[in-house]
């Protein structure tokens, strides 16, 4: 493979921006060295500890070494992928969260953007979908679209008691069940290894569902670079081996514990600058459709490690910082007018392409009208790259932090550094800010309270609790 070539890999490495977040640029609205300086050791003992606790399930920290122990997962998982792409015609998705977000954002980015429209000669798999909530409107709709004799569905959830999974399981389940078909032969189970409801389905099925791991240590919004992920990616034909690959060259380029030299820990070390001069808003804005959807997976990742009340003394901190997603060209014309002269408490992450897939000239005419003639000649490369970098140094001007990723092109390699630098400048983050970036405890009273209206059994006094609240006070509705 190309990427294994030094010369390829140094060719397509994933770099870091950060002039337009300095006083240079900024004068007394950007950070300055000395600032840097200031926090040096808190960096260095931030890289410190991801380094001491990577690989330990108990921290949840077996995302870091994806990249290096799935040799076998991932003979595996292509062999399943070959089978899959042969018998079936859809392949779907059933999970929530990370189980979700990761599968349908690789999608997004290393596949046509209208892949399930080509032809199938074109799109040379099945189509694919993912079933991430549980609007019955949106289940209709998938069910209108697919033949479910000509499916396999790929559930995920490792305790197999995400309510909105194993919803989805049962619907399609007794889907499956009425017409007759075999549900070890339609579906495929990414879940724990010994224990979970996915297992006791599985048993009373004489264990014969195809299954995967999902790792103790990975929690779901780190699980793109294993099973979770990988399968998916793999039916689609792409190239899993590729994104493990860029993530590990990533991983190699933040080993030091140099904030100058470690993009990582820099990211890091900016954003927890800013969070304590009250830039508490996260824009990830990528110029790319292809990378939209980086986005929307950006905003579980930041949002679910770093929210959080207390941190790791007991202290009170109601720590993190709101991520918003954004993208160009289509924002600068929703939002960036509030980023430009709005409040001065936002961070911009541009994520940029030095060369997208094509070029796409545009034609020339209309030379006597001069707003559209000058655009004769150009292609859509230059004029969205153009775009960026005006928007950029517009921000600059006004005295607004931004920093751009820049990817030499999106492919699998370069996915996977970019997935691994945003988990790990999140790891870092979480460090500095000494609170537990792997946990969620501000979900489960929202699931307790799920459990409860439902009548789950083991949850009637919170059901009670809830109903002691009374109906609303029609006061205040309006």
């Amino acid at each position: 493979m190309a990427y294994k070539t030094k010369e390829w890999r140094g060719n397509m490495r994933v770099t870091v921006d950060y002039n337009y977040m300095m006083s240079k640029t900024l004068g007394d609205k950007g950070l300055t060295d000395s600032q840097f300086k200031a926090i040096k050791s808190q960096a260095e003992e931030a890289f410190d500890f991801v380094a001491k606790n990577r690989g330990k399930d108990e921290l949840f920290m077996g995302w870091t070494e994806l990249m290096y122990n799935q040799d076998e997962i991932v003979a595996d998982i292509l062999a399943t992928a070959k089978s899959v792409r042969k018998k079936f015609k859809y392949f779907v998705v059933l999970g929530i969260g990370g189980s979700a977000l990761g599968p349908i954002m690789a999608f997004n980015a290393l596949k046509h953007l209208h892949y399930n429209e080509l032809p199938p000669k074109k799109r040379g798999g099945p189509k694919f979908y993912v079933e991430d909530n549980v609007d019955p409107v949106r289940m209709q709709a998938l069910l209108d679209v697919i033949v479910p004799e000509e499916t396999c569905f790929n559930v995920i959830s490792k305790s197999g008691a995400t309510s909105e999974t194993m919803t989805q399981f049962l619907i399609i389940a007794d889907i499956l069940e009425k017409k007759g078909l075999s549900l070890p032969e339609h579906m495929i189970f990414t879940t724990d290894e010994k224990r979970g409801n996915l297992i006791k389905i599985d048993e009373k099925y004489g264990g014969k569902f195809k299954k995967y791991v999902l790792p103790d240590g990975v929690g779901g919004r780190f699980s793109e670079l294993c099973p979770v992920g990988l399968l998916p990616a793999a039916v689609l034909g792409i190239d899993i081996k590729g994104m493990l690959a860029g993530a590990a060259y990533m991983d190699g380029l933040c080993s030091k514990p140099s904030i100058a030299k470690n993009p990582a820990l820099c990211l890091a070390a900016m954003q927890y600058i800013t969070m304590q001069q009250g830039k508490n808003i996260n824009v990830m804005m990528p110029y790319s459709d292809n990378l939209k959807l980086v986005a929307d997976w950006y905003c579980q990742l930041w949002a679910e490690s770093l929210g959080k009340a207390l941190d790791l003394d007991g202290k009170v901190v109601n720590a993190g910082t709101t991520p918003v997603k954004s993208l160009g060209v289509t924002d600068q014309h929703s939002q960036v007018q509030l980023y430009t002269e709005g409040p001065f408490d936002k961070v911009i992450t541009f994520i940029s392409v030095k060369n997208y897939a094509t070029e796409m000239p545009i034609p020339h005419g209309c030379e006597d009208i001069p707003d559209v003639g000058f655009l004769g000649g150009h292609t859509m490369q230059e004029l969205i790259q153009a775009e960026n970098t005006a928007t950029g140094y517009a921000l600059m001007k006004a005295g607004r932090m931004n920093y751009t990723i820049t990817l030499p092109e999106v492919n699998a390699f370069t996915l996977g550094q970019l997935m691994f630098l945003l988990e790990m400048q999140t790891a870092y983050t979480g460090a500095l800010l000494n609170i537990n970036t792997f946990n969620q405890p501000g979900v489960e009273n929202g699931k307790i309270a799920t459990f409860a209206l439902l009548g789950k059994k083991g949850y009637e006094a919170q059901k009670r609790e809830i109903a002691e609240v009374g109906e609303p006070d029609s006061k205040y509705i309006v």
